[in-house]
């Protein structure tokens, strides 16, 4: 209820621009310019973690950008997963265009083939439980809403669930923050079968020293000998059988946050224009040992350094 009456409260009544604190709008026009208006570029932190896939961002997190995405995540302004998602759609756009030659993109970035797969980075049980919501999930699901409108297939998996306890990552340098999260998400049960039907991007709302994404990427990569994920299979073609409805909600709604029903309800709208989850045939994954590929990975803002990427 906490989730639903903030969205009422957000558009019948918004109090200040979440960027910059002008009255009257959720966010003021120039402050969407700020967080839209700049190109997407390639961003890489130092120094970068192992196993980190390539990561854009629409944006540098200071200023204007900070504010509006500490506001959504802290402060419950939920009306801000529109625009957060409209500019995380960007950056996944231009991720799919630099990861279509290795992955077969192109042609969902083309308004065709398989659907684009976005698996949000979780946020732990009791973040999510004090902030009466996940961030990343809810920005997921605005940019995918973002990413269909404009005619790309898109879907978001929530098959990422954390297995251990981590410390609060605030405060910790890069190799203290790497080591936290080692081993500390895996994928649900049933999440392998659908993490095959299309290319999957990695998303989150932040990236600082990109321990979340390498950890959540090791997560993904890791996927190959659960049931229903046949080895040395063709990547979206080969037949991995039917998934039971019952299995797609396990995998995809299992989280604790109220916010995973508002998923489920997206999903169960999208899915009366097509073929129903538990109807589908995923395919097999490829590669050795039949892992899970992780196309590239998108993020609606990264510190500011991360965005020189020739170094020397």
């Amino acid at each position: 209820m906490r989730g639903w009456w903030q969205d009422l409260t957000d558009l019948v009544l918004p109090g200040e621009c979440g960027g910059c604190g002008a009255p009257r709008t959720v966010l003021c026009a120039r402050c969407r310019a700020v967080l839209g208006g700049a190109a997407v570029r390639r961003v890489r932190p130092v120094p970068e973690p192992p196993g980190l896939p390539v990561v854009h961002a629409a944006a540098a997190y200071a200023d204007e950008v900070r504010a509006t995405l500490l506001a959504h995540k802290e402060r419950g302004a939920l009306a801000l997963a529109g625009p957060l998602g409209a500019a995380l759609a960007q950056a996944v756009r231009a991720g799919l265009r630099e990861g279509s030659s290795r992955s077969g993109a192109g042609a969902v970035v083309r308004g065709g083939g398989a659907p684009v797969l976005l698996v949000p980075v979780p946020s732990g049980r009791r973040a999510v439980r004090a902030r009466g919501h996940d961030p990343a999930r809810r920005i997921a699901l605005a940019a995918a809403a973002d990413l269909r409108r404009a005619g790309m297939p898109t879907r978001v998996l929530g098959v990422l669930r954390h297995r251990r306890t981590v410390a609060d990552q605030s405060g910790l340098n890069s190799r203290q923050r790497r080591d936290n999260l080692a081993g500390a998400l895996t994928v649900a049960p049933a999440g392998a079968r659908l993490l095959c039907a299309g290319p999957v991007v990695l998303v989150d709302d932040v990236m600082t020293t990109g321990a979340s994404l390498s950890e959540a990427a090791r997560a993904l990569r890791a996927v190959g000998d659960g049931p229903g994920v046949r080895h040395g299979a063709a990547r979206h073609g080969a037949v991995a059988g039917p998934i039971s409805n019952a299995a797609w909600t396990e995998a995809v709604y299992g989280g604790e946050s109220w916010e995973s029903r508002e998923e489920q309800n997206v999903g169960s709208r999208r899915e009366r224009t097509g073929r129903r989850p538990g109807r589908q045939r995923m395919a097999g994954a490829d590669g050795a040992g039949g892992v899970v590929d992780v196309v590239c990975a998108a993020v609606v803002a990264a510190t500011p350094d991360s965005f020189q990427i020739n170094r020397n």
